[in-house]
């Protein structure tokens, strides 16, 4: 197990304790799934499928109440890329946004140094304290244009 998935699974563990819930092998098999490389985008769909492999009495209710529990242990971020499906993220060591396609859906993660430079700027203008952001663009990826 990476260490950074070891801290994830470590805070998640602390946060559960905090509200007064307990670690439970489901949702051990669900955060294994979430948290392991490579970083990706999952609908909810995505994580039964293979959490089910190991666990045929996980539940969609089960994923959906542990993602939610992520998001709220800031362990993940639930976004809506468009048609209205929710999709959970786990939290990045890095910023990064996102160019997300209209017609087949795939989602292309990039950084750019020069468009945070002018974000900053144009909030530094406005007098405007930038504590936070989510670039989304749309359009279509080189498969579907």
């Amino acid at each position: 197990m990476s260490s950074q998935k070891k801290q994830y699974i470590e805070t998640l563990n602390q946060y559960l304790s905090t509200k007064g819930l307990k670690k439970t092998h489901q949702r051990d098999v669900i955060c294994n799934i979430f948290f392991a490389p490579p970083h990706r985008h999952y609908r909810i769909e995505d994580i039964l499928e293979k959490s089910r492999k190991e666990d045929s009495t996980i539940s969609y209710a089960t994923v959906y109440r542990t993602l939610m529990l992520l998001v709220e242990a800031g362990l993940a971020t639930q976004r809506h890329f468009g048609k209205g499906q929710s999709l959970f993220e786990s939290v990045a060591s890095h910023h990064h946004d996102h160019l997300i396609c209209t017609q087949c859906g795939v989602i292309i993660e990039f950084e750019n140094d020069a468009i945070e430079k002018l974000q900053e700027s144009v909030a530094k203008k406005h007098n405007f304290k930038l504590t936070n952001h989510k670039m989304e663009l749309y359009g279509l990826c080189h498969k579907c244009k």
